[in-house]
């Protein structure tokens, strides 16, 4: 899942960033409404952190735009996490479409919890926990069982498997994999994505005996019904 952090305090900004890649999100970072809007014009973001306060766009215009103007995607989430703390100010933040708002200053767990939030409102299971045969994904606490049998993955191999889950038999191509579960510090002419389906693949694979991610040739890779192809 990829996140945009807008946030004019370069610090927090930044804090905000490394906590979310914590967590395995690819995370993106602007400190400006322009740089905001230039990102979301060309980018397809599942998630956007967005402080009202801005030197020179006001917050609320940017997530009125996310909504109405039809170069954005109008289904990214809006997170305002702003130090306005009036019952007005969320009143009118809620009003020009953001899907939460968290008031400044603010525990970093509270954040990553309503990130999680949000994020399953866009899974196709509205639940904490994702299920796909036999994986079992929990967001909450960042675990996965496959046939019942903890699996060990990094924070890149869990956001990976989770983005599968999210869209299981969707045919997913490097290109969309790299814009959606890594940010813009990956290297496009790497072969990051192959490792890394690779390395989740194994881990996959020792747990169920077959692999149930298929590289589909020439198209990319799919979370279906298993296959034993190699990345």
């Amino acid at each position: 899942m990829r996140i945009l952090v807008v946030d004019d305090e370069v610090d927090l900004a930044e804090a905000i960033a490394t906590s979310l890649r914590r967590d395995g999100y690819a995370v993106d970072v602007v400190n400006n409404g322009s740089d905001a809007l230039e990102r979301l014009g060309h980018t397809s973001y599942d998630l956007i952190t967005l402080d009202l306060t801005l030197g020179d766009t006001d917050g609320a215009e940017i997530c009125r735009l996310i909504r109405t103007d039809e170069r954005f995607d109008s289904s990214t989430r809006v997170l305002m996490v702003t130090a306005r703390d009036t019952i007005a100010d969320r009143v009118a933040g809620l009003d020009h479409g953001a899907d939460d708002y968290l008031v400044k200053p603010f525990a970093l767990p509270e954040l990553s919890a309503r990130v999680r939030s949000l994020m399953r409102r866009q899974a196709s299971s509205t639940d904490a926990v994702l299920r796909v045969g036999q994986i079992e994904l929990h967001a909450a606490n960042h675990t996965v069982t496959a046939a019942g049998t903890l699996l060990s993955l990094s924070a890149k191999e869990f956001a990976l498997l989770r983005y599968f889950m999210s869209n299981a038999g969707a045919v997913l191509s490097q290109e969309h994999l790299l814009e959606h579960v890594w940010d813009e510090m990956a290297d496009p002419f790497t072969s990051t994505v192959r490792v890394t389906v690779g390395t989740l693949r194994r881990k996959l694979t020792s747990a169920l005996e077959e692999s149930p991610i298929e590289t589909i040739i020439g198209a990319g890779y799919r979370l279906g019904v298993g296959g034993n192809d190699d990345s």
